[in-house]
């Protein structure tokens, strides 16, 4: 039996929605929109690209349906207001609404934007979908500050993260917000930039302490994801994300320039590692081989949560990383416990954020924890550092529960 997902309808401000880059995240973020009842334009220039999108969205569709997103008849029915065009003009004509997922290039973004800022309707709200570049990276190409934000999507969880830059107005955030709502998903409204939004950073902590700890040789790839699925009674591991995300994109992100000493030297070991993968043609899920062989990962066979006993040495570290990380988003001031927590369990479908197993396992008990990590490089003394008064100082003891709301 499934649970039919609530769906608000159209927003009264949007009623057509155009998606500029017909991918997978193109295909996926049209589909949501058009099944909950908007008119949906998916614009890429590529022809063959574009001509690939409704065996796409159809396999997507299926997925939907099968938990529970929406029913047959609701997926025909989106299906049948979705219109494709390679023509930008054609794609921006009537549209309330424009979300752009191309390559994660500045420049090229940039140009993209450049051209729907000129023919857009005046009152058309612009937003990006990266995951990679900043909105100070883009906002100034279009003259419309006012109506750009990032509206980033996380594919497979019902987050999206909302992101304004200087001229935002607020109420194009409050626009956004309700939109959002409208397809059935949790907003996620940042007080301010930062990079890889609050899911995504903390879980790239979680990603890049399961990649030392095997480089370092202080686990193997199953007992750190047995760590964490034990750990966090959690239906995959870090290693089987990483295949779910696609190694070539993991490796895409580590190749990018790091911005401190440790990162660096880390850099330099991952990047290696991962080049191996990719050019061997283990991608992850997407090729049937990564970390993990597919149709049927090991991860998923019975048993194997029980199959060794869990390293407790990876899912403190990973522990370490996922909280310390969830500190630093919240006293960089990008937004508090309650919104981080409930940004993790969207993205999760877990019902305990990182505040919440702070909460639950005690403020001393993780300081005991954090030194370890701290010791052996896992999480830098910057990062310890920065958090430790936050921990020392008391103001989490005090705190009422932080549980998620489900």
């Amino acid at each position: 039996m499934t649970v039919e997902f609530e769906h608000g309808g159209p927003i009264d401000k949007i009623r057509t929605v155009t998606y500029i880059g017909a991918g997978m995240m193109g295909c996926v973020n049209s589909l949501v929109a058009a099944v909950s009842g908007y008119s949906v334009v998916l614009h890429d220039a590529s022809a063959d690209v574009l001509a690939t999108a409704t065996a796409r969205q159809e396999g997507v569709g299926a997925y939907m349906v099968g938990i529970g997103y929406c029913t047959p008849e609701a997926l025909a029915a989106g299906l049948g207001r979705v219109t494709r065009t390679p023509e930008l003009g054609d794609a921006l004509a009537g549209a309330d609404l424009v979300s752009e997922s191309i390559y994660e290039d500045r420049e090229t973004k940039r140009s993209v934007f450049r051209q729907v800022d000129e023919l857009a309707a005046p009152d058309t709200i612009i937003t990006t979908n990266t995951s990679t570049l900043m909105v100070s990276d883009l906002e100034d190409a279009v003259e419309r500050g006012d109506c750009f934000a990032a509206l980033h999507s996380h594919l497979g969880a019902p987050l999206y993260d909302i992101v304004g830059g200087p001229r935002t107005s607020t109420e194009t955030i409050n626009t956004l917000r309700r939109f959002v709502e409208s397809l059935g998903g949790t907003p996620m409204v940042l007080r301010k930039e930062h990079p890889g939004y609050v899911f995504n950073s903390m879980n790239g902590q979680v990603m890049r302490v399961a990649v030392q700890l095997v480089l370092d040789r202080r686990a193997t790839v199953e007992d750190v994801d047995r760590a964490w699925m034990t750990a966090r009674s959690a239906p995959m591991g870090p290693f089987a994300m990483m295949d779910l995300f696609g190694l070539d994109l993991m490796l895409d992100s580590w190749s990018a320039p790091a911005t401190d000493a440790h990162n660096k030297a880390l850099r330099e070991r991952v990047v290696p590692f991962l080049t191996e993968f990719v050019e061997a043609g283990h991608l992850g899920q997407k090729s049937g081989s990564g970390f993990y062989n597919y149709p049927e990962p090991a991860y998923q066979q019975p048993g194997f949560a029980e199959a060794e006993p869990p390293s407790q040495s990876a899912s403190d570290a990973l522990l370490g990383a996922l909280i310390t990380a969830a500190l630093t988003i919240e006293i960089n001031g990008v937004a508090d416990r309650a919104d981080i927590d409930a940004a993790w369990c969207a993205a999760t479908g877990q019902i305990v954020g990182p505040f919440g197993i702070l909460e639950r396992l005690g403020v001393d008990v993780f300081i005991a924890i954090l030194d370890e990590p701290r010791a052996t490089r896992l999480v830098t003394a910057e990062i310890a550092d920065a958090v430790r008064p936050h921990l020392v100082g008391g103001s989490l003891r005090s705190e009422p529960s932080t549980r998620c709301t489900r």
